[in-house]
């Protein structure tokens, strides 16, 4: 993590060999974009291949396309699939990522 988001709790210490969800739509992720972004990336780090994280991000943001899938794709590649899923009741996004 970065040295500016070192007190915010990690999404995960485990490495999950199952399809799982990272919430990544806490206060902190409301006022933080960059947050939601690395998060999010150590969610996929810590996904072993053949399953998926949903990565349900903050509202407050708007669409993660606009701000989450190229950043995603660039630091994975094709070692990943990006699929948007749905809008959550609460105003969150459920993006599914196929490692």
């Amino acid at each position: 993590m970065s040295h500016a988001h070192e007190d915010i709790p990690s999404v995960t210490d485990a490495v999950h060999d199952n399809s799982w969800s990272a919430n990544l739509e806490q206060p902190a992720h409301a006022d933080d974009r960059e947050l939601i972004v690395e998060q999010a990336m150590e969610a996929i780090e810590h996904t072993t291949a053949g399953h998926h994280v949903n990565l349900v991000t903050h509202g407050e943001h708007g669409h993660p396309e606009t701000y989450l899938f190229a950043e995603l794709e660039s630091a994975f590649g094709d070692e990943i699939d990006v699929e948007y899923v749905e809008q959550c009741g609460c105003g969150g996004h459920v993006t599914r990522v196929h490692v």
